[in-house]
């Protein structure tokens, strides 16, 4: 059971890293010049290796191994349900920059950098203390 709590953390932390570094690309891929293709490729390509090739396999990943320690450990209590919940939350936001992902790739972006800022600082940080908190306190 070590091996799948040591997996588990190791895809989660770079789920989490791809959760944080994708809003900050989308901050400098809003910010380059409408005449400089050369920038809006390669913007697109980094933004494309990082949702497909790290964070969503990164994600599958997290919660098969989460469900397996799950599973293999039988927890209980009402601070698991918070958790599934910040949890679903969490798989809600990765869907939704996918979604600007796309519509980065097909160049409709209807946002500023100013947004994407927002989107970069606020959401995934209050999910990930509260996952935190209540897996360390298990407070209920």
């Amino acid at each position: 059971m070590l091996v799948v709590k040591s997996l588990h953390i190791v895809f989660m932390v770079a789920w989490f890293a791809g959760l944080f570094y994708l809003p900050r690309l989308f901050v400098y891929h809003a910010q380059v010049p409408a005449g400089d293709t050369l920038g809006n490729e390669r913007f697109k390509v980094m933004e494309r290796k990082l949702y497909r090739g790290i964070m969503t396999p990164c994600a599958v990943l997290t919660l098969v191994f989460g469900a397996w320690l799950w599973l293999g450990y039988g927890i209980t209590g009402g601070w698991l349900h918070a958790k599934l919940l910040l949890v679903a939350i969490l798989v809600v936001f990765h869907v939704y920059l996918g979604v600007l992902k796309d519509g980065f790739a097909h160049d409709r972006n209807r946002h500023g950098h100013v947004f994407y800022r927002w989107l970069n600082e606020i959401p995934a940080l209050p999910c990930l203390v509260g996952i935190v908190f209540l897996v360390v306190m298990k407070p209920f």
